[in-house]
């Protein structure tokens, strides 16, 4: 259970990302940079849902 602890932090690289991809398709008229943006908010809304399930589970094991 270990790997809960850290697979947290790939949502803020996948958020990073997302951002990222967001921006350099900004000024391009073939893309549409708004689901990037919307990927990457859902990324760092998994990143605080994974930290506080985790914080819960750890106060029940105590």
């Amino acid at each position: 259970m270990t790997y809960l602890k850290y697979i947290q932090y790939f949502y803020l690289f996948a958020a990073g990302f997302f951002i990222y991809q967001g921006f350099t398709n900004l000024n391009t008229q073939e893309e549409s940079p708004w689901l990037m943006f919307f990927f990457a908010a859902m990324a760092i809304f998994m990143f605080f849902f994974r930290r506080r399930f985790l914080h819960k589970m750890d106060n029940r094991k105590k």
